[in-house]
């Protein structure tokens, strides 16, 4: 029943982006305005469909989405072509971030909830509120002063060096994720200069989130060493850390992946301000470039997609908190 549910979930969202693209005029008007005569605008909006009633252009656009049809960008490339070129770098880097988020998040939590109300837990409380009300590009761009100007540590920007980018395109089967083929090309050196280049961006979006999961934990795990099983379990003479890790934490868990889906979806937004913080050319960077030229059918189709990506990961994060949960049911 709950897989019934994405539909009018992803129905909504696409609709949503429809209109609300609509409210500021023709795409066409939008982009081109300025630039092109009013007799060539009219003639690219007859060419597009553009003077068909909405409702004509709105199931054009539905039935479009079913085909996996985006529309096509001001230059009339495929939107589904710039998502599989580009969608693979922001999965990446999604990824990273996640990867980021529970390392530092998670243990942090942990060891908050166990030294409740010491100096350490409410310094771990304020390290989790600046990091999750830190703006993204802010925290990017002084992770680039310290550990790459200053320090020299770590690549600028970019997805790889560019030696690394230009014999990684000759990978076949090439996947665009960077380090699956840094992996399949089967040089180290190059899969550490990828690895290198996802250290700052994967920080700076995973500490975003990173701060969401620390509070969910500290929270949770404090309320669960409070319940009943737990005390039995004291009771029969466990130790502390016994009791913390094998009956509390679990359930202290369930949150964190409930909030997930959420996270991802606050992850794809943060991407754009990440990805052109540091020249990541992902979706998210793809798009700051749409908006920048205002094609704005080509930011509808990406954002569409996004929606869709959204739906879809609410519904597989269900799925797991049931299986984490056998008394989870929907």
């Amino acid at each position: 029943m709950r897989a019934l549910l994405i539909i009018p979930t992803t129905w909504i969202l696409v609709t949503l982006v429809f209109f609300l693209m609509r409210v500021i005029g023709d795409p066409i008007s939008a982009a081109m305005g300025g630039r092109l005569s009013p007799e060539q605008i009219r003639e690219r909006k007859e060419a597009a469909g553009l003077n068909r009633p909405i409702l004509t252009q709105y199931w054009e656009y539905l039935s479009g989405l079913l085909k996996g049809d985006f529309g096509r960008s001001q230059d009339n490339r495929a939107i589904s072509d710039v998502i599989v070129t580009y969608g693979a770098a922001t999965l990446e880097l999604v990824f990273w971030s996640l990867i980021v988020a529970f390392a530092v998040g998670v243990p942090l939590g942990r060891y908050a909830a166990t030294k409740r109300d010491s100096a350490r837990d409410v310094s771990l409380r304020l390290f989790a509120i600046l990091v999750y009300a830190a703006p993204v590009f802010f925290v990017g761009l002084l992770l680039k002063l310290i550990f790459s100007v200053k320090l020299g540590w770590l690549p600028v920007a970019g997805r790889a060096s560019t030696n690394v980018e230009l014999q990684l395109q000759h990978v076949s089967p090439k996947t665009n994720i960077m380090i699956v083929d840094a992996i399949l090309y089967g040089d180290t050196s190059y899969i550490v200069d990828v690895l290198k280049h996802a250290v700052l961006p994967a920080i700076a979006l995973g500490l975003l989130t990173a701060g969401v999961f620390l509070r969910l934990v500290r929270i949770n795990l404090i309320q669960t060493l409070r319940s009943g099983y737990v005390e039995a379990a004291r009771a029969r003479g466990l130790s502390d850390r016994v009791v913390t890790g094998r009956h509390a934490f679990r359930n202290a868990l369930i949150p964190v992946v409930t909030v997930m889906g959420m996270q991802i979806a606050m992850m794809l937004g943060g991407a754009v301000l990440t990805e052109t913080t540091f020249e990541w050319k992902g979706l998210g960077y793809q798009l700051a470039s749409y908006l920048q030229a205002r094609d704005f059918v080509a930011v509808q189709g990406i954002v569409a997609f996004i929606a869709i990506v959204v739906a879809v990961m609410s519904f597989l994060v269900d799925l797991i908190v049931a299986m984490i949960d056998p008394r989870v049911r929907f």
